[in-house]
């Protein structure tokens, strides 16, 4: 009898110890598997009230996606129609660093076709939907009198 207590003793100190154990943060991809490559399905902005469709553009048929690694993010659009003028040609791209942490999303856009838009950070709310990511925030640029909230959805590429 006089073993068993020692024993019972060292169980209950051991799983108090246990209970005081720090977790390890949560990794951007374990929090939502965003590592891979997304293609925009739908894109909104929201201004002053009024929500208009800003992905597909009617007679414009372009294609964007986003990827994603664990640290960076890049997006490049261009449009279908294989343009060769000014009038129809239409490339953007951009890249930079973001931070995720449970639903909060931020980037950085280090790198922009549309310069003005560099060196920025934006704050967004991520959901996961199956394969559809929806992406939710404001875009907030002084300088360049941007100010509205976007709605994309992408899906994800296998």
């Amino acid at each position: 009898m006089n073993l068993r207590l020692p024993v019972a003793i060292g169980i209950i100190a051991f799983a108090l110890a246990s209970c005081g154990e720090k977790k390890a943060p949560v990794t951007a991809a374990e929090a939502l598997p965003l590592t891979g490559t997304w293609k925009l399905a739908y894109s909104k902005m929201i201004k002053n009230g009024d929500t208009s469709t800003t992905y597909p553009v009617p007679g414009k048929p372009n294609e964007m996606i986003k990827m994603f690694n664990g640290s960076h993010f890049s997006f490049f659009s261009h449009d279908l129609s294989k343009g060769s003028d000014s009038a129809t040609a239409a490339f953007s791209s951009g890249a930079g660093t973001y931070t995720l942490t449970g639903d909060k999303y931020e980037e950085h856009l280090q790198y922009c076709s549309f310069r003005g838009w560099e060196d920025k950070h934006f704050s967004f709310t991520l959901t996961l939907q199956n394969d559809t990511l929806i992406q939710r925030g404001i875009e907030k640029i002084d300088s360049l009198n941007v100010n509205h909230e976007i709605v994309e959805a992408y899906t994800r590429l296998r």
